[in-house]
Protein backbone atom coordinates (compact mmCIF):
# COMPACT_ATOMS: atom_id res chain seq x y z
CA UNK A 1 0.00 0.00 0.00
CA UNK A 2 1.99 3.05 -1.28
CA UNK A 3 -0.87 5.65 -1.40
CA UNK A 4 -0.88 6.58 2.23
CA UNK A 5 -4.55 8.53 1.95
CA UNK A 6 -5.57 5.10 2.35
CA UNK A 7 -3.86 5.15 5.91
CA UNK A 8 -5.83 6.51 9.00
CA UNK A 9 -5.53 9.90 9.28
CA UNK A 10 -2.79 12.03 11.71
CA UNK A 11 -4.34 14.11 13.96
CA UNK A 12 -1.53 16.49 14.31
CA UNK A 13 -2.30 19.70 14.45
CA UNK A 14 0.97 20.73 13.34
CA UNK A 15 1.37 18.37 10.40
CA UNK A 16 -2.01 17.70 8.54
CA UNK A 17 -4.67 20.53 9.14
CA UNK A 18 -7.52 19.92 10.64
CA UNK A 19 -11.49 20.10 8.96
CA UNK A 20 -11.22 24.18 10.69
CA UNK A 21 -8.17 24.52 9.37
CA UNK A 22 -8.65 23.49 6.02
CA UNK A 23 -12.12 25.44 5.51
CA UNK A 24 -9.72 28.44 6.50
CA UNK A 25 -7.23 27.77 4.07
CA UNK A 26 -9.74 27.32 1.36
CA UNK A 27 -11.62 30.23 2.73
CA UNK A 28 -8.62 32.36 2.34
CA UNK A 29 -6.79 31.14 -0.44
CA UNK A 30 -7.67 34.14 -2.40
CA UNK A 31 -6.82 36.57 -0.41
CA UNK A 32 -3.44 34.49 0.26
CA UNK A 33 -2.89 34.31 -3.50
CA UNK A 34 -3.33 38.17 -4.01
CA UNK A 35 -1.06 39.14 -1.22
CA UNK A 36 0.95 36.60 0.55
CA UNK A 37 2.27 35.11 -2.47
CA UNK A 38 2.77 37.94 -4.66
CA UNK A 39 2.25 40.77 -2.25
CA UNK A 40 3.17 44.33 -3.59
CA UNK A 41 2.77 42.90 -7.59
CA UNK A 42 -0.50 42.82 -8.33
CA UNK A 43 -3.41 41.00 -9.03
CA UNK A 44 -2.04 37.66 -9.89
CA UNK A 45 -3.99 36.32 -12.79
CA UNK A 46 -3.49 32.85 -13.13
CA UNK A 47 -4.24 29.49 -11.12
CA UNK A 48 -0.78 29.32 -9.07
CA UNK A 49 -0.25 25.45 -10.92
CA UNK A 50 -1.18 26.05 -14.21
CA UNK A 51 -0.29 22.64 -15.04
CA UNK A 52 1.67 19.57 -13.46
CA UNK A 53 3.43 16.22 -15.13
CA UNK A 54 5.26 13.48 -15.18
CA UNK A 55 7.23 11.04 -17.19
CA UNK A 56 10.53 9.73 -19.36
CA UNK A 57 10.18 12.79 -21.71
CA UNK A 58 8.82 15.96 -21.32
CA UNK A 59 7.20 18.08 -23.51
CA UNK A 60 6.71 21.72 -23.55
CA UNK A 61 3.93 22.63 -20.83
CA UNK A 62 1.40 25.29 -22.40
CA UNK A 63 2.70 27.87 -20.40
CA UNK A 64 6.10 27.76 -22.30
CA UNK A 65 3.50 28.77 -25.60
CA UNK A 66 1.89 31.49 -23.55
CA UNK A 67 1.10 34.35 -26.24
CA UNK A 68 1.97 36.84 -24.24
CA UNK A 69 5.40 35.48 -24.11
CA UNK A 70 5.28 34.86 -27.63
CA UNK A 71 4.69 38.57 -28.00
CA UNK A 72 8.11 39.24 -26.17
CA UNK A 73 5.35 41.12 -24.12
CA UNK A 74 6.47 38.30 -21.09
CA UNK A 75 9.59 36.93 -19.84
CA UNK A 76 9.77 33.30 -19.14
CA UNK A 77 12.01 31.85 -16.29
CA UNK A 78 12.68 28.33 -15.65
CA UNK A 79 14.15 26.36 -12.40
CA UNK A 80 15.98 23.31 -12.75
CA UNK A 81 16.19 21.62 -8.85
CA UNK A 82 17.96 18.20 -8.10
CA UNK A 83 18.62 17.31 -4.63
CA UNK A 84 20.23 14.43 -2.43
CA UNK A 85 22.32 13.31 -5.41
CA UNK A 86 24.65 11.19 -2.55
CA UNK A 87 27.52 11.49 -5.28
CA UNK A 88 25.69 8.66 -7.45
CA UNK A 89 27.71 9.23 -10.69
CA UNK A 90 26.64 6.33 -13.10
CA UNK A 91 23.49 5.38 -14.46
CA UNK A 92 22.17 2.97 -11.53
CA UNK A 93 18.82 0.75 -11.12
CA UNK A 94 15.94 3.09 -9.62
CA UNK A 95 12.92 1.83 -7.91
CA UNK A 96 9.20 2.95 -8.57
CA UNK A 97 6.19 1.79 -7.39
CA UNK A 98 3.25 1.57 -9.72
CA UNK A 99 0.30 -0.25 -9.31
CA UNK A 100 0.53 -1.72 -5.90
CA UNK A 101 4.63 -3.07 -6.55
CA UNK A 102 7.71 -2.23 -7.33
CA UNK A 103 8.96 -1.67 -10.62
CA UNK A 104 12.61 -0.95 -11.39
CA UNK A 105 14.69 1.07 -14.04
CA UNK A 106 17.34 2.54 -15.34
CA UNK A 107 17.86 6.40 -14.50
CA UNK A 108 20.42 9.06 -13.38
CA UNK A 109 23.99 9.17 -14.05
CA UNK A 110 26.00 12.74 -14.12
CA UNK A 111 26.85 12.33 -17.78
CA UNK A 112 22.68 11.92 -18.44
CA UNK A 113 22.29 14.55 -16.19
CA UNK A 114 24.31 17.26 -17.69
CA UNK A 115 22.74 16.42 -21.16
CA UNK A 116 18.85 17.08 -19.59
CA UNK A 117 19.97 19.75 -17.99
CA UNK A 118 21.76 21.51 -21.00
CA UNK A 119 18.75 20.16 -23.04
CA UNK A 120 16.51 22.12 -20.80
CA UNK A 121 18.87 25.15 -19.96
CA UNK A 122 18.65 25.91 -24.07
CA UNK A 123 15.04 25.97 -24.13
CA UNK A 124 14.92 28.92 -22.09
CA UNK A 125 19.06 30.03 -21.70
CA UNK A 126 19.22 33.56 -20.77
CA UNK A 127 16.42 32.49 -18.07
CA UNK A 128 17.18 29.39 -16.56
CA UNK A 129 19.11 28.86 -12.63
CA UNK A 130 20.02 25.28 -11.94
CA UNK A 131 19.71 24.57 -7.61
CA UNK A 132 20.70 21.50 -5.78
CA UNK A 133 19.41 21.10 -2.49
CA UNK A 134 22.47 19.35 -0.59
CA UNK A 135 23.28 15.86 -0.01
CA UNK A 136 25.98 16.08 -2.87
CA UNK A 137 28.98 15.03 -1.99
CA UNK A 138 28.66 11.79 0.07
CA UNK A 139 27.17 8.88 -0.49
CA UNK A 140 29.34 7.00 -3.28
CA UNK A 141 32.86 5.43 -2.96
CA UNK A 142 34.78 7.83 -5.07
CA UNK A 143 33.40 10.97 -2.75
CA UNK A 144 33.84 8.75 0.31
CA UNK A 145 37.53 8.44 -0.58
CA UNK A 146 38.31 12.03 -1.76
CA UNK A 147 36.56 13.67 1.51
CA UNK A 148 33.82 14.86 -1.37
CA UNK A 149 36.73 17.33 -3.15
CA UNK A 150 36.22 14.65 -6.36
CA UNK A 151 32.86 15.19 -6.45
CA UNK A 152 33.30 19.26 -7.06
CA UNK A 153 34.62 19.43 -10.13
CA UNK A 154 31.69 17.11 -11.83
CA UNK A 155 28.92 19.98 -10.13
CA UNK A 156 30.99 22.59 -11.35
CA UNK A 157 30.98 20.85 -14.71
CA UNK A 158 27.19 20.48 -14.72
CA UNK A 159 26.88 24.30 -13.72
CA UNK A 160 25.01 24.87 -10.77
CA UNK A 161 23.95 28.30 -10.05
CA UNK A 162 22.69 27.87 -6.28
CA UNK A 163 24.20 25.16 -3.73
CA UNK A 164 22.37 24.43 -0.65
CA UNK A 165 24.49 22.21 2.22
CA UNK A 166 22.74 19.10 3.27
CA UNK A 167 22.72 17.10 6.76
CA UNK A 168 25.05 15.20 5.22
CA UNK A 169 27.39 17.75 3.91
CA UNK A 170 29.46 18.02 7.51
CA UNK A 171 30.43 13.94 7.53
CA UNK A 172 33.79 14.77 6.40
CA UNK A 173 33.52 17.54 9.61
CA UNK A 174 33.57 21.12 9.37
CA UNK A 175 36.84 22.25 7.54
CA UNK A 176 36.42 20.05 5.20
CA UNK A 177 32.55 20.51 4.28
CA UNK A 178 34.17 24.88 4.11
CA UNK A 179 36.78 23.41 1.46
CA UNK A 180 34.40 21.09 -0.87
CA UNK A 181 31.26 23.88 -0.55
CA UNK A 182 34.05 26.56 -1.24
CA UNK A 183 35.33 25.09 -4.23
CA UNK A 184 31.65 25.23 -5.89
CA UNK A 185 31.66 27.41 -9.01
CA UNK A 186 28.13 28.02 -7.62
CA UNK A 187 26.81 30.16 -4.92
CA UNK A 188 26.26 28.64 -1.56
CA UNK A 189 23.07 30.18 1.11
CA UNK A 190 22.27 28.46 4.22
CA UNK A 191 20.59 30.55 6.87
CA UNK A 192 20.85 28.83 9.89
CA UNK A 193 24.45 27.42 10.23
CA UNK A 194 26.48 28.96 12.64
CA UNK A 195 30.34 29.17 13.66
CA UNK A 196 30.20 27.96 17.14
CA UNK A 197 34.06 28.47 17.64
CA UNK A 198 36.06 30.87 19.78
CA UNK A 199 38.04 32.08 16.69
CA UNK A 200 37.51 35.03 14.58
CA UNK A 201 33.71 33.88 13.43
CA UNK A 202 32.31 32.74 16.53
CA UNK A 203 28.78 33.49 16.24
CA UNK A 204 28.85 34.40 12.23
CA UNK A 205 26.94 32.40 9.65
CA UNK A 206 29.38 30.08 7.80
CA UNK A 207 27.59 30.47 4.55
CA UNK A 208 25.65 33.64 2.97
CA UNK A 209 21.63 33.27 4.31
CA UNK A 210 20.08 34.10 0.72
CA UNK A 211 20.73 35.11 -2.99
CA UNK A 212 19.06 37.27 -5.24
CA UNK A 213 19.29 37.57 -9.45
CA UNK A 214 17.89 39.32 -11.99
CA UNK A 215 16.49 37.18 -14.28
CA UNK A 216 13.71 37.69 -16.97
CA UNK A 217 13.32 41.14 -15.88
CA UNK A 218 12.69 40.68 -12.53
CA UNK A 219 14.36 39.70 -9.25
CA UNK A 220 14.04 36.65 -7.62
CA UNK A 221 15.41 35.73 -3.69
CA UNK A 222 16.17 32.37 -2.38
CA UNK A 223 16.66 31.48 1.33
CA UNK A 224 18.80 28.81 2.08
CA UNK A 225 18.09 26.14 5.48
CA UNK A 226 19.57 23.06 6.29
CA UNK A 227 18.11 20.54 9.18
CA UNK A 228 18.52 21.79 12.74
CA UNK A 229 18.81 18.39 13.69
CA UNK A 230 21.61 17.85 11.99
CA UNK A 231 23.89 17.42 15.39
CA UNK A 232 21.18 14.81 16.71
CA UNK A 233 20.80 12.67 12.91
CA UNK A 234 24.21 12.47 12.50
CA UNK A 235 27.10 11.51 14.20
CA UNK A 236 28.04 14.14 16.74
CA UNK A 237 31.36 14.48 15.87
CA UNK A 238 30.61 15.70 12.16
CA UNK A 239 28.66 19.09 13.23
CA UNK A 240 31.69 19.91 15.98
CA UNK A 241 32.04 23.50 15.52
CA UNK A 242 28.50 24.05 14.10
CA UNK A 243 25.84 25.89 15.59
CA UNK A 244 22.11 25.22 13.74
CA UNK A 245 18.79 27.10 13.72
CA UNK A 246 15.19 26.38 13.67
CA UNK A 247 14.29 28.22 10.26
CA UNK A 248 11.06 29.97 12.27
CA UNK A 249 14.31 31.61 14.25
CA UNK A 250 15.05 34.01 11.35
CA UNK A 251 12.58 33.61 7.95
CA UNK A 252 10.34 35.89 8.24
CA UNK A 253 13.43 38.64 8.98
CA UNK A 254 14.61 37.28 5.65
CA UNK A 255 11.78 37.13 3.58
CA UNK A 256 10.87 41.02 4.81
CA UNK A 257 13.96 41.84 3.43
CA UNK A 258 13.88 40.35 0.15
CA UNK A 259 10.38 41.48 -0.53
CA UNK A 260 10.08 44.96 0.87
CA UNK A 261 13.56 45.97 0.37
CA UNK A 262 15.62 43.62 -2.38
CA UNK A 263 11.86 44.39 -4.16
CA UNK A 264 12.21 40.62 -5.27
CA UNK A 265 9.28 39.28 -7.33
CA UNK A 266 9.50 35.88 -5.80
CA UNK A 267 10.82 34.71 -2.68
CA UNK A 268 12.15 30.65 -2.43
CA UNK A 269 12.98 28.68 0.43
CA UNK A 270 15.54 26.45 -0.41
CA UNK A 271 15.50 23.68 2.36
CA UNK A 272 17.02 20.33 3.56
CA UNK A 273 15.05 19.54 6.24
CA UNK A 274 12.44 16.86 5.06
CA UNK A 275 9.00 16.41 3.41
CA UNK A 276 7.08 16.23 7.09
CA UNK A 277 9.21 19.23 8.15
CA UNK A 278 8.94 21.00 4.87
CA UNK A 279 5.18 20.79 4.91
CA UNK A 280 4.78 21.79 8.45
CA UNK A 281 7.14 24.88 8.02
CA UNK A 282 4.67 25.77 5.01
CA UNK A 283 1.69 25.98 7.31
CA UNK A 284 3.70 28.28 9.86
CA UNK A 285 3.15 32.45 9.26
CA UNK A 286 6.51 33.07 9.68
CA UNK A 287 6.80 31.87 5.95
CA UNK A 288 3.99 34.22 4.40
CA UNK A 289 5.16 35.69 1.68
CA UNK A 290 7.79 33.32 0.60
CA UNK A 291 5.69 31.21 -2.68
CA UNK A 292 7.65 27.62 -2.73
CA UNK A 293 9.62 25.94 -0.28
CA UNK A 294 11.89 23.58 -2.77
CA UNK A 295 12.62 20.86 -0.71
CA UNK A 296 14.62 17.79 -0.04
CA UNK A 297 16.68 15.01 2.55
CA UNK A 298 13.64 12.51 2.41
CA UNK A 299 14.30 11.78 -1.44
CA UNK A 300 10.25 12.54 -1.89
CA UNK A 301 9.37 12.54 -5.63
CA UNK A 302 6.82 15.06 -5.37
CA UNK A 303 5.18 15.32 -8.51
CA UNK A 304 2.49 17.93 -7.92
CA UNK A 305 3.23 20.68 -5.43
CA UNK A 306 1.49 20.12 -2.12
CA UNK A 307 -0.19 22.86 -1.11
CA UNK A 308 0.63 24.40 2.67
CA UNK A 309 -1.39 27.38 3.88
CA UNK A 310 1.74 29.88 3.07
CA UNK A 311 3.73 28.49 0.41
CA UNK A 312 3.69 24.93 -1.60
CA UNK A 313 6.35 22.71 -1.32
CA UNK A 314 8.12 20.35 -3.73
CA UNK A 315 10.90 17.61 -3.33
CA UNK A 316 12.89 16.34 -6.64
CA UNK A 317 14.06 12.42 -5.33
CA UNK A 318 17.43 12.10 -5.14
CA UNK A 319 20.28 10.28 -7.00
CA UNK A 320 20.42 12.48 -9.94
CA UNK A 321 17.44 10.38 -10.70
CA UNK A 322 15.12 13.37 -11.32
CA UNK A 323 15.39 16.86 -12.11
CA UNK A 324 12.17 19.38 -10.47
CA UNK A 325 11.33 22.33 -13.37
CA UNK A 326 9.51 25.08 -12.17
CA UNK A 327 8.34 27.36 -14.92
CA UNK A 328 7.49 31.25 -14.45
CA UNK A 329 5.96 33.58 -16.78
CA UNK A 330 6.39 37.06 -15.74
CA UNK A 331 4.68 40.23 -17.83
CA UNK A 332 5.27 43.84 -16.38
CA UNK A 333 6.98 43.01 -12.96
CA UNK A 334 4.61 40.72 -12.45
CA UNK A 335 4.24 37.00 -11.78
CA UNK A 336 1.12 35.60 -13.99
CA UNK A 337 1.55 31.73 -14.27
CA UNK A 338 3.82 29.00 -12.84
CA UNK A 339 4.10 25.35 -13.85
CA UNK A 340 5.60 22.72 -12.04
CA UNK A 341 6.72 19.52 -13.39
CA UNK A 342 9.06 16.04 -12.27
CA UNK A 343 10.76 15.18 -14.82
CA UNK A 344 13.11 11.63 -14.91
CA UNK A 345 16.92 11.64 -15.70
CA UNK A 346 16.31 8.62 -18.47
CA UNK A 347 19.47 7.45 -20.21
CA UNK A 348 17.25 5.95 -23.32
CA UNK A 349 15.88 10.09 -23.40
CA UNK A 350 19.23 11.72 -22.92
CA UNK A 351 22.47 10.58 -24.49
CA UNK A 352 25.36 10.54 -22.22
CA UNK A 353 27.43 14.05 -22.64
CA UNK A 354 30.98 12.59 -23.28
CA UNK A 355 33.15 15.22 -21.78
CA UNK A 356 31.12 14.37 -18.66
CA UNK A 357 31.52 10.79 -19.16
CA UNK A 358 35.36 11.57 -19.43
CA UNK A 359 35.47 13.69 -16.25
CA UNK A 360 33.83 11.18 -14.17
CA UNK A 361 36.28 8.00 -15.57
CA UNK A 362 38.81 10.04 -14.49
CA UNK A 363 38.03 11.17 -11.05
CA UNK A 364 36.90 7.39 -10.29
CA UNK A 365 40.51 5.78 -12.05
CA UNK A 366 42.72 6.67 -8.48
CA UNK A 367 39.76 4.13 -6.62
CA UNK A 368 38.56 2.34 -9.83
CA UNK A 369 40.02 -1.11 -9.04
CA UNK A 370 39.08 -0.96 -5.34
CA UNK A 371 35.76 0.18 -5.90
CA UNK A 372 34.67 -1.92 -9.06
CA UNK A 373 35.74 -5.11 -7.21
CA UNK A 374 33.09 -7.35 -6.85
CA UNK A 375 32.52 -8.88 -3.12
CA UNK A 376 29.68 -10.87 -3.21
CA UNK A 377 25.84 -11.44 -5.53
CA UNK A 378 22.56 -11.36 -4.69
CA UNK A 379 20.03 -12.93 -6.32
CA UNK A 380 17.12 -10.62 -4.79
CA UNK A 381 16.89 -6.31 -5.30
CA UNK A 382 18.72 -4.75 -2.75
CA UNK A 383 16.26 -2.21 -2.06
CA UNK A 384 15.76 0.30 0.90
CA UNK A 385 13.00 2.34 -0.23
CA UNK A 386 10.56 1.16 2.35
CA UNK A 387 10.14 3.05 6.08
CA UNK A 388 10.53 -0.26 8.33
CA UNK A 389 11.78 -2.58 6.67
CA UNK A 390 14.40 -3.65 3.84
CA UNK A 391 16.12 -5.99 2.24
CA UNK A 392 19.48 -4.52 2.31
CA UNK A 393 19.35 -3.63 5.74
CA UNK A 394 18.32 -7.54 6.46
CA UNK A 395 21.39 -8.15 4.39
CA UNK A 396 23.74 -5.47 6.86
CA UNK A 397 22.01 -7.19 10.23
CA UNK A 398 22.18 -10.70 9.13
CA UNK A 399 26.09 -10.29 8.87
CA UNK A 400 26.66 -8.57 11.71
CA UNK A 401 24.23 -11.06 13.70
CA UNK A 402 26.88 -13.92 11.57
CA UNK A 403 29.87 -12.48 13.21
CA UNK A 404 29.11 -11.39 16.62
CA UNK A 405 26.07 -13.74 17.69
CA UNK A 406 24.38 -10.94 19.91
CA UNK A 407 20.89 -11.07 21.00
CA UNK A 408 20.64 -8.26 18.25
CA UNK A 409 22.09 -7.00 15.65
CA UNK A 410 21.26 -3.32 14.57
CA UNK A 411 21.69 -1.34 11.96
CA UNK A 412 20.70 2.36 11.14
CA UNK A 413 17.97 3.87 9.77
CA UNK A 414 19.82 5.04 6.63
CA UNK A 415 17.45 6.22 3.61
CA UNK A 416 20.42 6.29 0.75
CA UNK A 417 21.65 4.01 -1.51
CA UNK A 418 20.09 3.32 -5.46
CA UNK A 419 18.48 -0.30 -5.76
CA UNK A 420 20.47 -2.82 -7.15
CA UNK A 421 18.82 -5.54 -9.29
CA UNK A 422 19.97 -9.11 -10.62
CA UNK A 423 20.88 -9.23 -13.87
CA UNK A 424 18.33 -11.06 -15.94
CA UNK A 425 20.67 -13.86 -17.67
CA UNK A 426 22.40 -14.57 -14.65
CA UNK A 427 19.63 -14.38 -11.94
CA UNK A 428 22.47 -12.47 -9.95
CA UNK A 429 23.07 -9.00 -8.85
CA UNK A 430 27.13 -8.27 -8.37
CA UNK A 431 28.10 -5.82 -5.26
CA UNK A 432 30.94 -4.04 -5.25
CA UNK A 433 32.95 -1.78 -2.42
CA UNK A 434 31.51 0.61 -4.32
CA UNK A 435 27.54 -0.51 -3.64
CA UNK A 436 29.05 -0.89 -0.01
CA UNK A 437 30.04 2.50 0.42
CA UNK A 438 26.53 3.47 -0.93
CA UNK A 439 24.97 1.14 1.35
CA UNK A 440 27.01 2.26 4.57
CA UNK A 441 28.04 5.48 3.49
CA UNK A 442 30.36 5.81 6.92
CA UNK A 443 32.50 3.05 7.67
CA UNK A 444 31.99 2.54 11.34
CA UNK A 445 33.87 0.22 13.85
CA UNK A 446 31.10 -2.42 15.52
CA UNK A 447 29.91 -1.81 19.20
CA UNK A 448 28.81 -4.56 21.65
CA UNK A 449 26.98 -3.44 24.83
CA UNK A 450 24.33 -4.68 27.41
CA UNK A 451 20.96 -3.80 27.99
CA UNK A 452 17.59 -4.52 29.33
CA UNK A 453 14.67 -5.65 28.40
CA UNK A 454 13.23 -2.11 29.23
CA UNK A 455 15.93 0.07 27.89
CA UNK A 456 15.18 -2.09 24.68
CA UNK A 457 11.70 -0.57 25.15
CA UNK A 458 11.94 2.95 25.84
CA UNK A 459 14.71 3.35 22.85
CA UNK A 460 12.13 1.94 20.55
CA UNK A 461 9.79 4.19 21.68
CA UNK A 462 12.12 6.71 21.28
CA UNK A 463 13.19 5.56 17.36
CA UNK A 464 9.85 5.64 16.51
CA UNK A 465 9.33 9.28 18.04
CA UNK A 466 11.84 10.07 15.65
CA UNK A 467 9.98 8.65 12.77
CA UNK A 468 6.17 8.96 13.00
CA UNK A 469 6.29 12.37 15.67
CA UNK A 470 3.01 13.82 15.26
CA UNK A 471 4.89 17.33 15.70
CA UNK A 472 6.80 17.23 12.32
CA UNK A 473 9.74 19.03 13.65
CA UNK A 474 10.65 16.38 15.85
CA UNK A 475 11.31 14.01 12.98
CA UNK A 476 14.94 12.67 12.18
CA UNK A 477 14.05 12.47 8.75
CA UNK A 478 15.63 8.61 8.89
CA UNK A 479 13.27 5.49 8.41
CA UNK A 480 13.12 2.97 11.27
CA UNK A 481 15.96 1.46 12.81
CA UNK A 482 16.98 -1.67 11.56
CA UNK A 483 17.36 -5.04 13.21
CA UNK A 484 17.62 -9.11 13.33
CA UNK A 485 16.92 -10.78 16.54
CA UNK A 486 13.65 -9.01 17.18
CA UNK A 487 10.29 -8.47 15.68
CA UNK A 488 8.66 -5.42 16.59
CA UNK A 489 4.61 -4.27 15.88
CA UNK A 490 3.37 -0.77 16.65
CA UNK A 491 1.28 1.59 15.99
CA UNK A 492 2.49 5.06 14.35
CA UNK A 493 -0.56 7.15 14.67
CA UNK A 494 -0.44 6.67 18.47
CA UNK A 495 1.28 8.92 20.82
CA UNK A 496 4.54 8.59 22.10
CA UNK A 497 5.42 5.94 24.11
CA UNK A 498 2.42 3.94 22.94
CA UNK A 499 3.28 3.27 19.62
CA UNK A 500 4.73 -0.82 20.86
CA UNK A 501 2.30 -3.15 20.68
CA UNK A 502 4.89 -6.09 21.44
CA UNK A 503 8.70 -6.98 21.04
CA UNK A 504 9.85 -10.45 20.70
CA UNK A 505 13.88 -11.25 21.28
CA UNK A 506 14.90 -14.41 19.76
CA UNK A 507 11.23 -15.26 19.34
CA UNK A 508 10.29 -14.76 22.88
CA UNK A 509 8.07 -11.94 24.50
CA UNK A 510 10.87 -9.32 25.70
CA UNK A 511 11.45 -9.67 29.21
CA UNK A 512 11.71 -6.33 31.33
CA UNK A 513 14.08 -7.34 33.67
CA UNK A 514 16.84 -9.93 30.87
CA UNK A 515 19.66 -8.21 29.77
CA UNK A 516 20.69 -8.91 26.23
CA UNK A 517 23.63 -8.05 23.80
CA UNK A 518 23.05 -5.80 21.36
CA UNK A 519 25.62 -4.58 18.30
CA UNK A 520 25.84 -1.76 16.40
CA UNK A 521 27.46 0.82 14.62
CA UNK A 522 30.25 3.23 16.75
CA UNK A 523 28.92 6.66 16.13
CA UNK A 524 31.31 9.53 16.49
CA UNK A 525 31.16 11.84 19.92
CA UNK A 526 28.87 9.76 21.17
CA UNK A 527 29.78 8.75 25.02
CA UNK A 528 31.05 5.27 25.54
CA UNK A 529 28.21 4.34 27.19
CA UNK A 530 25.99 5.23 23.99
CA UNK A 531 25.35 3.05 21.45
CA UNK A 532 22.83 3.77 18.62
CA UNK A 533 21.45 6.33 20.68
CA UNK A 534 20.74 3.65 23.14
CA UNK A 535 22.08 5.56 26.73
CA UNK A 536 23.46 3.90 29.72
CA UNK A 537 24.53 1.08 27.80
CA UNK A 538 26.50 -1.90 30.22
CA UNK A 539 29.70 -2.83 29.22
CA UNK A 540 30.46 -1.36 26.13
CA UNK A 541 33.06 -2.55 23.90
CA UNK A 542 34.19 -1.64 20.88
CA UNK A 543 34.89 -4.34 18.53
CA UNK A 544 38.27 -3.52 16.53
CA UNK A 545 36.18 -4.83 13.28
CA UNK A 546 34.55 -2.38 10.95
CA UNK A 547 31.34 -2.73 8.98
CA UNK A 548 32.64 -2.62 5.29
CA UNK A 549 34.63 -6.11 6.40
CA UNK A 550 31.68 -7.92 8.17
CA UNK A 551 29.61 -7.35 5.21
CA UNK A 552 32.45 -8.18 2.85
CA UNK A 553 33.52 -11.42 5.19
CA UNK A 554 29.43 -12.47 5.38
CA UNK A 555 29.27 -12.24 1.51
CA UNK A 556 32.63 -14.00 0.72
CA UNK A 557 31.08 -17.06 2.98
CA UNK A 558 27.59 -17.20 1.81
CA UNK A 559 27.18 -15.42 -1.65
CA UNK A 560 25.13 -15.20 -3.41
CA UNK A 561 22.80 -14.04 -0.69
CA UNK A 562 18.50 -13.13 -1.63
CA UNK A 563 17.76 -11.12 1.45
CA UNK A 564 14.35 -10.31 1.41
CA UNK A 565 11.14 -8.80 3.70
CA UNK A 566 10.82 -10.97 6.78
CA UNK A 567 7.98 -9.35 9.06
CA UNK A 568 10.61 -8.46 11.43
CA UNK A 569 9.28 -4.55 11.91
CA UNK A 570 5.32 -4.73 11.56
CA UNK A 571 2.46 -1.95 12.21
CA UNK A 572 -0.74 -2.26 12.76
CA UNK A 573 -2.19 1.13 10.50
CA UNK A 574 0.65 0.47 7.84
CA UNK A 575 1.82 -1.57 5.15
CA UNK A 576 5.39 -3.25 5.19
CA UNK A 577 5.63 -0.95 1.97
CA UNK A 578 4.80 2.57 3.52
CA UNK A 579 7.12 4.66 1.61
CA UNK A 580 6.44 8.23 3.36
CA UNK A 581 5.77 9.90 6.37
CA UNK A 582 4.24 12.34 5.06
CA UNK A 583 0.55 11.92 5.23
CA UNK A 584 -3.20 13.91 5.02
CA UNK A 585 -2.21 15.54 1.83
CA UNK A 586 -2.57 15.09 -1.57
CA UNK A 587 1.10 12.80 -2.28
CA UNK A 588 2.45 9.50 -3.46
CA UNK A 589 5.67 8.13 -3.56
CA UNK A 590 5.96 6.56 -7.28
Amino acid sequence: MAKLTHLPHCNCHSCTPTTEQQAAITAGRRNFLRTSVLGGLGMFSAPLIAGTGDGDSYQLSQITRNNAVKRAKAQHITILNTADIHAQLLTHDEFFWHEGKAAYHKRGGMAVLKTMIDTLRAENPANTIVIDGGDCFQGGGVAALSEGAAIVPIINHIGYDLMLPGNWEVVYGKEMMRKDLGAYNADKICANMYHDTADEFSGDLIFPPYWTKMVGGVKIGFIGYNDPLTPKRQSPAYSEGIRFTKPETNVAKYIKLLRNYEKCAMVFLVTHMGLAQQVDLANKPEVEGATYILGADTHERVRKPIQGKYALVTEPGAFGSFIARLDIVVEDGIVKDHSYQLLDVNPDVYAPNPDTEALVQKLREPYRKELDTVIGYSKTPLVRYYVMETPMDNLITDAIMWKFKPDIAVSNGFRFCPPLLPDEKTGKAAITNDFLWSMLPVNSEAKRGEVSGQQLWDWLEKELHNVFAKDPAKRFGGWVIRFKGMEVNFTMHNDFGKRLNKVKVGGKPINMQKTYTIVACEREGDPDDTICRIEKVSNPQKLNALLHDIVREYLAKFSPVAPKMEGRCTATDASPYLLSQLEGYDYEFR
